[in-house]
């Protein structure tokens, strides 16, 4: 992977803000928005079977092996952190968290896998070699014994401690799904524009609250976008010509430097926490207060009686968003586990079936 080059706007802001940077990144990959919005109602008898001790006979090491990688891919190239929790979030939202995002589809096959899906081009490549190493690393001690899939949910649970965020128990035991289909993905994702009833209703048929979507959505405390996800809110947001007065002015002028309503280049994205792009914190839910989220979908929380008071009581308080995010991100990590040789396998090679 080449070197990230990064360019810089900053915006003075009122006496609430010293200087906002805007980072903007062109790469030779691409990242995708949406990243903590879907969970499958599969309450099954299942997780009993599924436990933080999981592996302590077979493979006790195992979150200090993963973690061994994830250490090293943090330094070496930050962006694995976001890659992988969005990753993460992709795998449970299609066919729940069984490691189908990582099936690689096979040459002439007529379904494409999951990965191969229009809107999960997207994801970047440092996710899949978070998953790729850290596998290895267990194969090495623990051949055979543990799935790629829980190797996913412990990396991205190491990424969100490693970048500022909660550290929390992952419960483990899922096996590997045997289903991984692109057709299947598109109806699973929300869209950057989505409203908020939309996402209730997606979040709602999926088993999770109100609480649980504005928590997760919090994951945008890191990542970036593509210019595509938000530029009409920055032109032509309702079809009026006018963009949408929902995003704070210097915000908007800052953005529009970068993505021009026709051509740009198509590499470049945006922070979807402008003020600490890096760090996971409460900042995004003070930022959607400002008029500064960077998704439509973002600053609808803010606008919504029914999501407002968790966006306002996140962002004063970074202990009750760290609760709520690691109890939402325990329960998005048991949507349909996948249990014993009748419903899963364990992969040697993440990429491929066993």
């Amino acid at each position: 992977m080449p070197v990230p080059k990064y360019s810089t706007a900053c915006s003075f802001f009122s006496s609430q803000f010293t200087c906002l940077f805007v980072f903007f990144i062109i790469v030779a990959g691409t990242t995708t928005p949406c990243l903590a919005k879907i969970i499958t109602n599969n309450t099954t008898r299942r997780h009993r079977q599924v436990s933080v001790d999981y592996y302590a006979r077979t493979c006790p090491n195992v979150e200090q092996l993963v973690g061994s990688v994830t250490n090293q891919q943090f330094k070496e190239s930050p962006v694995s952190g976001p890659a992988t929790i969005n990753l993460f979030f992709h795998d449970c939202f299609v066919e729940g968290c069984d490691g189908s995002i990582l099936i690689a589809s096979k040459q002439g096959s007529k379904e494409l896998a999951e990965k191969d899906a229009e809107v999960n081009r997207e994801l970047r490549v440092e996710g899949f070699e978070t998953v790729m190493k850290a596998k290895e690393a267990v194969e090495r001690k623990c051949p055979g014994v543990v799935s790629c899939a829980d190797i996913l949910a412990i990396a991205a649970r190491d990424y969100v401690h490693l970048a500022g965020g909660p550290y929390y128990q992952v419960k483990k035991g899922r096996w590997d799904g045997r289903i991984s289909m692109a057709s299947r993905v598109e109806p699973n994702i929300p869209h950057a524009n989505y409203t908020v009833d939309q996402l209730i209703k997606l979040f709602n048929s999926k088993g999770l609250t109100i609480q649980d979507m504005v928590a997760l959505s919090g994951a945008h405390s890191i990542g970036f976008a593509h210019c595509k996800h938000f530029v009409k809110r920055l032109y032509n947001y309702k079809g009026n010509g006018q963009p949408d007065p929902n995003v704070d002015p210097k915000l908007l002028n800052a953005l529009r430097m970068y993505c021009p309503n026709y051509g740009g280049n198509l590499d470049i994205v945006a922070p979807f926490d402008a003020t600490t792009p890096f760090v996971f914190d409460q900042a995004y839910y003070g930022n959607l207060q400002k008029k500064m989220g960077l998704l439509a979908s973002d600053q609808a929380l803010v606008l919504d009686p029914r999501t407002k008071p968790l966006v306002q009581e996140f962002a004063n308080d970074k202990n009750k968003f760290f609760q709520a995010f690691a109890a939402a991100m325990d329960r998005l990590s048991l949507v349909g586990v996948k249990r014993g040789k009748k419903h899963g396998e364990k992969r040697r090679d993440c990429s491929m079936h066993a």
